[in-house]
Formats: C-alpha cells, structure tokens, sequence
C-alpha cells in the first residue's frame, strides 16, 4: 500500500511544478501569438505594395501618412497613391484577413468537435444554401432594385442560415444533437442545393452566367464598409464564443461520455458551436463567395506545428487563416494584372499541393489530440 501510494503522489504534480507548467504554456502561448501577429502586419505591408499599379515601400507610407495627416504632402502622385492604397488595398485586404479569420476558426471548431482532421467550414452543406441564395439574387433582376448593392449578400446569408436552421431541426433529437448524423444530413442538403444552383445557372444568360461563376470561384473585389462591419463583427463575436469554449473542445477530443464524465455539458456545447460555425460561415460565403481549403489546411497544419489545445490554436489560426487569404488574394490580383483571378482559384492552387505534403509527412502521426 505504501508503494502504491507514493507511485499516485510522483504521478501527481506538486503545485509548485504545475505553476511552473503554466508559467511555460503561457511564454510559449505568448510567443506563438506575437510572431504569428508580427507575421501578419509584415504580410499586410507588402501586400499593400502589389497589384495593377505596383507602388514601393516609401510611397506606400506616405499614402499612409497622408491618409493619416492629410494635407502635409502636396503632391499628385502622393494623391492618386493615397486613393489606391488606402480606398482600394487596405479595405480589401482587411476583408481577405476577416474571412480568412472566419473560415480557419470554423475549420478548427468543427475539426475539434468531429475530431476529424478532414473537416472544413462548407461540410454542413451551409455554403450550398448561400450559394443557391446568391445565384438567384444575381440572376433575379429586382433584387438588385429592391436591396441595392447589398442584395447578393443578404440573400446569400438568407440562404445559409435557412439551411442552418432546417439542418439544426432534422439534426436535433430529445434534445441531443449527434454531430454524425448533423455531418451525413450536411452532406445530403449539400449535395441536393448545389445540383438546384447547377440547375439555375445551366438556363441563365451568357451575361448572368459570368457574373455567377465569378461570385461562385470566390472574389473579394466587392468592398463596401457595410460587408467590413459584418464580416469583422462576426468574426469577434464568433472568436469570442469559441474561445469561451476553448477548454470544452478541449475536453471533447478524448471522447463524448469522458467529457460528459468530468462535467463538460457536452450538448450545450455542440449546439452553441454548431449554430456559431454555421452562421460564419455563411457570413463568409455571403460576403466572398467560395474559398476553399482555408478552412481545412490552416488549422491542419497550424495544429501540426502547435498542438491541440485550443486555447491557442483558435488565435492562431485565425491569424494565420488571415494571413494565408491576403497573401492568397494578392497574388489573385497581380498574377495575370490588369486581369484578377478568382481568390478561389489560387487557394486550391495553394492549399490542395500544401494538403498534400502535410498529409505525406505526418501520415504516421494522429494529428487530432496529438502534439508534434
């Protein structure tokens, strides 16, 4: 009995080497954070650098000084700079960081609460009813009188949350929601909204068809200060909810009965992060249409290099998921310039080869629940 009881005492940590612990985790948590921050202020920078007109680094910061304190430098160039560095770049470039944000937060919720590594933000076949929402506002003519500019994206987002709300219905039973089942029926309304969006398109004008395409291969080039409040508010609401969650997706990835065992209201906890998921990222689709694989190699990999507790994993993937669609849409803007490739586009070109690799290098390890 005494060996027993001095094997549990060396297996249990003293309070000293716990605080110790902690002390480690929150320098590396810190560390992490501030480089992946400082990373991204040098992307936002260069990027602002690029596009059509490529501008250099000293006249980028005196477009931004002159935006700041207008007036000290009179000069024409410094003027038209100012015009396409802060009315053109800055704005698109803190949607692309948003969204970005969005998607990669949703890739690693639903990732933690599927403890399924393949899981993005469009599995639940929300992305489906805003693109249905979407096609029809761009082919229904009205819309665009009734609503003005904002119509695509208020459909879209009409779109997502319908089907968000008809998948919560179907899903939740006695007041459980098994997230297999809410996964399977994801993947039916995905399947049944995206052939009635191929439908539509496949009777549409010449003229509608090439706005529906650009909309559906993703864009960022639609700026306009209502669809920056709506994507940066719903991204610090939603990073709020999930870091609120943070220890419960913790919790998760050893098991439902073992998380309900150690006090984690596991249903709660899926239905409050379920209906956040799905409401980002139909903000998301509503406001850039579909990008894909942001929001399943960032957290994939973004896990690989920093482990499983999201705690900090959810800061940093939205740092980097920001960072990976700015750099993403720079390049969609510069590559073939005056022309733009769809952002959608250059994120599968970037993300499918970048999936690829990881996968090949770490497909001896589990990479949900398991630190590098």
């Amino acid at each position: 009995m005494t060996d027993v009881n001095l094997l549990v005492q060396s297996a249990i940590p003293s309070p000293d080497v716990r605080r110790h612990d902690c002390g480690l985790q929150r320098q590396r948590a810190a560390l992490v954070l501030v480089g992946l921050a400082g990373a991204v202020v040098l992307a936002f920078v260069t990027c602002l650098q690029f596009g059509a007109e490529p501008i250099g680094f000293i006249r980028t910061m005196r477009a931004l000084g002159d935006a700041v304190y207008p007036g000290v430098v009179i000069d024409r160039m410094v003027d038209t700079d100012t015009f396409i560095v802060v009315h053109l770049r800055v704005p698109r470039l803190i949607l692309a960081l948003c969204v970005g944000g969005i998607l990669s937060l949703v890739g690693a919720c639903l990732q933690g609460l599927l403890r399924n590594p393949l899981a993005d933000p469009y599995v639940l076949g929300i992305s489906s009813g805003a693109t249905l929402g979407a096609t029809l506002a761009l082919t229904v003519g009205g819309v665009s009188a009734v609503l003005g500019g904002l119509g695509v994206t208020l459909c879209a987002l009409g779109g997502g949350l319908a089907v968000m709300i008809v998948l919560y219905r179907l899903s939740s039973s006695d007041g459980r929601l098994p997230l297999p089942t809410v996964l399977l029926l994801g993947v039916v309304i995905n399947a049944i909204l995206s052939a009635m969006a191929m439908f539509v398109t496949s009777i549409l004008s010449p003229e509608h068809l090439a706005r529906v395409l650009s909309w559906l291969m993703g864009s960022l080039a639609a700026i306009d200060s209502w669809r920056l409040v709506l994507t940066a508010a719903s991204l610090l609401v939603g990073m709020g909810i999930a870091m609120h969650h943070a220890r419960h997706l913790n919790g998760l990835l050893v098991g439902d009965e073992t998380a309900q065992a150690i006090g984690i209201p596991v249903e709660r906890v899926k239905r409050t992060l379920f209906l956040t998921c799905a409401t980002l990222t139909g903000v998301a689709v509503a406001v850039s249409g579909m990008v894909g694989f942001v929001g399943m190699v960032v957290p994939h990999a973004v896990r690989l290099l920093i482990g499983s507790d999201h705690r900090l994993l959810l800061p940093a993937v939205v740092l980097a998921g920001g960072g990976f669609l700015m750099c993403a849409d720079t390049m969609a803007r510069t590559m073939l310039a005056p022309s733009e490739l769809p952002v959608g586009v250059v994120t599968a070109l970037l993300g499918g080869p970048l999936f690829v690799h990881i996968l090949l290098t770490h497909r001896h390890r589990e990479t949900i629940g398991a630190r590098p």
